[in-house]
């Protein structure tokens, strides 16, 4: 198993291999998944559980808030699992969460449970009525006083509804956007998305500065994930932003916050990595996202799929039913500087869902 440059150098991923990582996940509720066949990450009425359970199953391989690990309404089962089989197979140095707005806690102990005072952000057609500009401060001061005990980071997320938010962001921003941001369908409700988008930027106007205009249309894991990367600029340590569309958008809007405040970024400790899946989705780009960046950034991603597999719920994947989230791109990268084979991740991940 191996992987992909799409951006950048091989370097940086391979001056990683058999280091070290610590594992944070970012989890947050935008209620903008309240909007009906908007996001199918997650079961219908309850996506707001979705990064609670995925905490849950990444860390202790269980979901306690309900029953059962959650589907789409297809049968896909999250990509929790996939990062769950990598830490089984070579496990992070440590896993902790960032509550960045959850409307619930994993039921979880033993873990860092990182807390910054964050209520889950509005519907963006609404405003979403984030304080932008202290969230924004809120990332930049946890990456000053991070301590991380292993050799890099990798920075996850998982949140609902998260690639309207971003590609919101983007649009808000001034930069291109139509049909460059992924969706959890495999056949993206692109006209839904878009009168979600543009209802949501006519609550801004250009007097508005950037925080401003952030507050009405992002979320909460954006503006925070953004702070954090400026803030790990005074420090050695190396960060993998693990995502797909919606981390392009953390970088767009570091971009922007650099072009207008000033100051630099070496981007040279900073790489971004995927899955297969969304390098290769006909109705994304990501590659043309990270490219409207002032600055170079190291884009890679995994070659893994389900070839292996038989398990139909997992052959979704290949299908492009699910793409990406809760790190499994950064994770399968991870596995592939580890020396773990693609079998290995296939037979472990099938067996999360024989044993459920």
């Amino acid at each position: 198993m191996s992987y992909s440059i799409i951006l950048g150098k091989q370097d940086f991923l391979e001056s990683l291999r058999g280091k070290t990582a610590s594992f944070l996940l970012a989890g947050s509720v935008t209620k903008t998944c309240e909007i009906p066949n908007l996001s199918q990450a997650g079961i219908p009425g309850k996506l707001h559980l979705t990064p609670v359970l995925d905490a849950e199953f990444v860390m202790v391989k269980q979901v306690r808030s309900l029953e059962n690990i959650a589907t789409t309404p297809k049968g896909v089962p999250t990509p929790a699992l996939i990062t769950r089989a990598v830490h089984e197979l070579k496990g992070f140095k440590e896993i902790e969460l960032l509550n960045l707005g959850l409307e619930t806690l994993p039921k979880i102990e033993h873990f860092t449970v990182h807390e910054f005072g964050l209520t889950p952000s509005e519907d963006i057609t609404k405003g979403a009525n984030i304080e932008a500009l202290s969230l924004f401060e809120k990332g930049l001061a946890f990456a000053q006083e991070y301590v991380p005990k292993s050799d890099y980071t990798i920075l996850a997320e998982s949140v609902p509804a998260g690639t309207t938010t971003a590609a919101a962001t983007a649009k808000v921003l001034g930069y291109k956007s139509e049909n460059y941001f992924s969706s959890s369908y495999k056949n993206s409700p692109n006209e839904l998305k878009k009168e979600v988008i543009e209802k949501s930027l006519s609550n801004t106007n250009e007097s508005m500065d950037i925080f401003e205009k952030l507050g009405f249309v992002s979320d909460n894991m954006i503006i925070f994930s953004a702070g954090f990367i400026l803030g790990l600029q005074a420090t050695p340590h190396k960060l993998i932003l693990a995502g797909g569309t919606q981390m392009a958008s953390v970088l767009l809007v570091v971009n922007s916050v650099l072009k207008t405040m000033g100051g630099e970024l070496d981007s040279s400790k900073i790489s971004l990595c995927t899955t297969k899946w969304i390098a290769e989705d006909k109705n994304s780009n990501i590659k043309a996202i990270l490219e409207q960046l002032d600055f170079k950034i190291n884009l890679y991603a995994s070659d893994f799929d389900f070839s292996l597999s038989s398990h139909l719920a997992l052959k979704l994947y290949d299908e492009g039913e699910a793409k990406e989230g809760v790190g499994c791109g950064a994770a399968l990268c991870y596995a592939s500087i580890n020396g773990i084979t693609k079998e290995q991740i296939t037979q472990k991940t099938e067996s999360f869902l024989n044993s459920n």
